[in-house]
């Protein structure tokens, strides 16, 4: 599932790759953008803004994609096959001398200028991942509506900008959280926010996401996926639930009730 993580390694591997050379062909696979010609700007970045990625091209173009569920870049050398996601998937394809790079099932692909690439990042809240980072404005956000779960705050992207579901049901297990504990509950919230930010630093250049330390097949990961299997700390079955709602739909979670116990009802 992309995160920001993933959105991350994408934005380096592209970056990487096509970096100061010019775009010898363009083709964009939908309807709006299907006369677009981008062939001769060069890209001058590739860069993550939390789950969004942005190629920043010469004449103040950017190409803003967002994967949403199901979206990735893929690269590929010039005649090389494609591999992995069959080729009416393809979104976009940018070509430069030495590198083709696709767009497979992306949801958000638009053309914008500078400011709409500022209008996309001022909706967003600190990345754990970008240059500006601020633990302090992070609290603020995470705890200005102390009744908010902090299930719902975290996949909140104006909160922190990146972190999605798999993060959402790890931080609270390893902070030992039932899910739909209230953020006014929580103490020490600043330890939320350092968690989040170690976490995707520790997995911004891996391809598999690993929240135990051990990156072994099976063993990333301490709840997320396992819905009945047992708790690595406690042996418990994990649960599983639809959970937050989300502008992209409800999303499952997974907790251990054993060591997330609910919080206690006020008397």
């Amino acid at each position: 599932m992309p995160e920001g993580d993933t959105v991350y390694l994408a934005a380096q591997r592209l970056h990487a790759a096509l970096a100061g050379k010019p775009l010898r062909k363009t083709d964009f696979r939908v309807p709006r953008l299907a006369t677009v010609d981008l062939a001769g700007k060069t890209v001058e970045a590739v860069v993550a803004r939390g789950k969004h990625l942005f190629f920043q091209l010469t004449g103040d173009v950017r190409i803003h994609t967002h994967f949403k569920m199901d979206g990735a870049w893929h690269l590929y050398r010039p005649g090389e096959k494609w591999r992995g996601r069959p080729a009416w998937q393809a979104r976009v394809v940018l070509e430069s001398s030495d590198w083709t790079a696709v767009g497979f099932q992306l949801p958000v692909l638009e053309l914008v200028d500078r400011d709409g690439e500022r209008r996309v990042v001022d909706t967003l809240g600190p990345d754990p991942l970008g240059d500006s980072w601020n633990a302090d404005e992070a609290l603020r956000r995470l705890t200005r509506d102390g009744d908010r779960t902090i299930s719902a705050a975290l996949l909140d992207q104006s909160v922190m900008a990146g972190p999605g579901n798999v993060y959402r049901c790890e931080i609270c297990f390893l902070r030992g959280l039932h899910p739909w504990t209230s953020v006014a509950n929580i103490a020490e919230p600043e330890r939320i926010v350092d968690l989040t930010r170690r976490l995707l630093e520790a997995n911004r250049g891996r391809s598999q996401r690993v929240t135990t330390g051990d990156p072994r097949p099976g063993r990333e990961l301490w709840v997320y996926g396992r819905a009945g299997r047992p708790c690595r700390r406690c042996g418990r079955p994990v649960r599983r639930r639809q959970g937050e709602p989300t502008p992209d739909g409800e999303r499952l979670t997974f907790w251990c009730e054993h060591c997330q116990p609910p919080p206690a009802r006020a008397s």
